[in-house]
């Protein structure tokens, strides 16, 4: 019954906080700021980023690309607009996971071009590096090859190693511009434009790729693909792309193909879903693999990804084993407490395995955190949970979004509940410290371990509304309520809809802070908020 279960044992054993070995360094290059306003130099904010995070890769930094930090954003849903401030650029790097994190202004002088850099350590807040290059604006290349170099360790690369590999100023120009437009039809003219200057520039055809693909033209998509050359450095990333237009094509027999020959150069979690996800699709066999062992698989490469424990749930329960799709849904709501779908597949899966009472618990929650639930409750007891819930990863690279700490607690040493409590206690502390990054780490500890602890989702709501995440807050705290009503979490949440301007839900949430809090000066005053502005 729980044939993947002994794989991933060891893969969820925990360990002391103080054993965990210290995260990589990230840096995140923010666009800069065109502080002259310069028209001609707009595009140069967003040229910026890409081109310091590429120099400084090239010099031996752990730097995000620019693909990965506008995945991220997109993600994260954050303004691509540059003008925010520092508290607001650090906000971004902790969340996206980057322990240091540079911003910049740009001006533009006659024809010369000052661009200045400050690389913050997100951990103290301290400015590492300040400095300043000029030169003439078309040779901005060089100006931000310098700037590179003076703010990375030393390195044998000579400058004109690390020049060659730009495209010329005419294709970088047009790709920057094809990433800024406001349309499809100027992207694909602006990308399209590069590719003439110089047709080997892959980068623009990934960004092509990213068009189409939003657009639904599958078919041009992979077209545009596929002219990526095997031996180019984006050749990895070129065929994973493919292999998800194929599924969206619904060939899934090229697509199986495509990740599975990138699976035996490029053992990665990303590419072993996809492939069960393709199983789940077209039908599989013990020939071909079935869709739980690549989602097994998937799990075992990286025990922190929700996604993966829900689609080995999933296809359990797809596959009519009801106690397999318990155990591993319940681990897909260790890492993601806020995941409907996962909660209200686990309420069918507790249904059909005999418990009615945990069932209508996980199908409140599910309802709770998102009403089209409600909707599929009325769905017929024989088939309770729609097909093709089935989730692609569409990143072959780590996503850098702040992730749960893998480790579970070792119940060995400490005993479960008196773990909670002391994750619950530090990262209450880290949060009136407002040491936010760090008090988000402890309270993901504390709902991993315990997944309805109401306080840890009351403070991870607050630490939310504290980032702008309104969303996210909304959410943590609708677990919190359901988890426990208290009149604390009824106020957290009529402040988080008076963010998103929801202000008949803020009343309403006030309204009720007060029934079980008449004393609360803080429901008066929320209340006299939500009604100062009319809903919309």
């Amino acid at each position: 019954m729980f044939r993947a279960a002994l794989s991933l044992i060891v893969c969820l054993v925990a360990v002391e906080a103080g054993a965990q070995p210290a995260p990589a360094r990230k840096t995140l290059v923010m666009p800069f700021e065109n502080v002259t306003k310069e028209s001609r130099i707009v595009w140069l904010g967003e040229a910026a980023s890409v081109l310091l995070s590429d120099d400084l890769t090239a010099l031996g930094v752990d730097a995000i690309s620019g693909e990965d930090r506008r995945a991220a954003f997109e993600r994260l849903q954050v303004p691509a607009a540059n003008a925010l401030t520092d508290a607001t650029f650090i906000r971004i790097g902790e969340l996206i996971g980057a322990s240091e994190i540079v911003v910049g202004t740009l001006r533009l002088q006659g024809e010369t071009i000052l661009a200045h850099a400050r690389s913050i350590v997100l951990e103290t807040g301290r400015v590492r590096v300040d400095v300043t290059e000029a030169g003439p604006f078309v040779d901005f290349f060089a100006v931000f090859e310098r700037l590179a170099r003076r703010m990375s360790p030393p390195s044998p690369r000579s400058s004109e190693e690390i020049l060659r590999a730009h495209p010329p100023v005419a294709a970088f120009e047009n790709y920057i511009k094809g990433l800024l437009a406001e349309t499809p039809a100027t992207a694909v003219n602006y990308l399209t434009a590069a590719l003439k200057v110089q047709p080997s520039f892959d980068r623009a055809r990934l960004a092509l790729w990213g068009v189409y693909t939003d657009q639904g033209e599958h078919d041009r998509a992979l077209a545009a693909i596929r002219q990526i050359r095997p031996g180019s450095p984006w050749a990895g990333r070129a065929h994973f792309l493919s292999g998800l237009s194929q599924l969206d094509l619904k060939r899934y027999d090229e697509a199986f193909a495509t990740f599975k020959a990138l699976g035996e150069t490029t053992p990665n979690a990303a590419v072993l879903n996809n492939l069960g996800v393709v199983q789940v699709r077209r039908g599989s066999t013990p020939q071909t693999g079935e869709a739980v062992y690549y989602f097994n698989r998937a799990a075992e490469t990286d025990p922190s990804g929700a996604d993966y424990f829900f689609n080995l749930g999933y296809a359990y329960w797809l596959a009519k084993d009801t106690q397999a799709a318990i155990y591993w849904l319940r681990e897909a709501v260790r890492r993601d407490p806020t995941d409907g779908e996962a909660h209200y597949v686990l309420s069918a899966a507790l249904s059909a395995g005999g418990s009615p009472a945990e069932s209508a618990r996980e199908r409140e929650l599910a309802s709770r955190l998102s009403p089209a639930f409600e909707e599929w409750a009325g769905r017929p007891a024989t088939d309770p949970v729609p097909r093709g819930l089935e989730r692609i990863r569409t990143s072959l690279e780590e996503t850098f979004a702040q992730r749960t700490d893998e480790a579970l607690a070792s119940t060995g040493q400490r005993d479960q509940q008196e773990l909670v409590q002391f994750h619950l206690d530090r990262g209450r502390r880290l949060y009136e410290q407002e040491n936010d990054r760090e008090a988000l780490a402890e309270l993901s500890r504390t709902v991993f371990l315990s997944p309805y602890q109401a306080e840890a989702h009351l403070l991870i709501g607050r630490l939310y509304l504290r980032a702008s995440r309104v969303p996210d807050a909304i959410d943590a705290l609708k677990i919190s309520l359901w988890s426990a009503e208290t009149a604390e979490a009824h106020e957290a949440l009529a402040e988080a809809y008076l963010a998103g301007r929801e202000h008949g839900l803020a009343e309403a949430e006030a309204r009720r802070a007060l029934e079980l809090d008449p004393a609360s000066a803080d429901a008066v005053l929320l209340l006299d908020r939500a009604r100062a502005v009319p809903p919309r």
